[in-house]
């Protein structure tokens, strides 16, 4: 795992550049607002299990960036405390995807939970922008470590799966989480490191409660209406 200094270093980065995005936000979403007033009804109803949670729009950046500062404390916290590992014994796994691409994992990373009380799945994708080439792409899987302070702080997380490119350069992240709602504020907080430095129209996430990332990939009809690039198939080679 990365250590402290690392952790810190590449956390503020993220939220500086995410704060300088910020900036131009603001102005802009002040002038939206005069020109086109809207409410937005959130329910607070848990989604039935197997049900996607899907809303596919990022946060503001200001509360992104605000998340990512908050996870880059307690990730500090969490190596500290030892809690956070990087077992070996699904890297190199492929998964055959309903779209016909396959993703390999090329890391795992889990926290220590004493109790995972909703257990849900999430999938994240994306395309990088400048990243073409199986140079590039080992560079990138390698630095991607430097990463672990923009995820693993989140409240919830239980596992992910990092995925290596599939053959239309997509990378995907596997997750397992305690808690929808909180998969989903983290997947809509990482819509905005992404966007840094990711193909914009590639970056989509969908999240499925009711079954743990084991039970997913092991019978993937229970993510019932996940999109393609998101379900696994039947027949995951090691």
């Amino acid at each position: 795992m990365p250590d402290l200094r690392s952790v810190v270093f590449r956390g503020a980065i993220a939220v500086r550049n995410l704060d300088a995005s910020a900036a131009d936000s603001v102005r802009r979403d002040r002038t939206d607002r005069i020109k086109n007033p809207q409410v937005i009804v959130r329910t607070k109803s848990r989604p039935a299990d197997g049900a996607c949670v899907n809303e596919q729009r990022p946060l503001p950046y200001g509360v992104a960036a605000r998340g990512v500062g908050r996870c880059m404390v307690e990730t500090g916290r969490l190596l500290f405390e030892r809690r956070t590992h990087l077992p070996r014994g699904h890297v190199g796994m492929r998964v055959p995807f309903a779209d016909g691409t396959i993703g390999r994992v090329y890391r795992e990373t889990i926290v220590d939970h004493d109790h995972v009380a909703e257990a849900c799945v999430l999938v994240v994708k994306f395309r990088l922008r400048l990243v073409h080439g199986e140079v590039l792409h080992a560079l990138f899987r390698a630095e991607s470590l430097l990463n672990t302070p923009l995820f693993v702080g989140f409240s919830g997380l239980v596992s992910k799966l990092w995925m290596a490119h599939d053959q239309n350069d997509v990378y995907r992240g596997f997750y397992e989480w305690d808690g929808a709602a909180r998969a989903e504020q983290y997947a809509r907080s990482l819509w905005r490191v992404l966007a840094l430095v990711s193909e914009s129209d590639s970056i989509a996430y969908v999240v499925v409660p009711g079954l743990t990332r084991d039970e997913a990939l092991a019978d993937p009809a229970r993510l019932g209406a996940a999109p393609a690039w998101a379900r696994p198939v039947h027949g995951i080679a090691r």
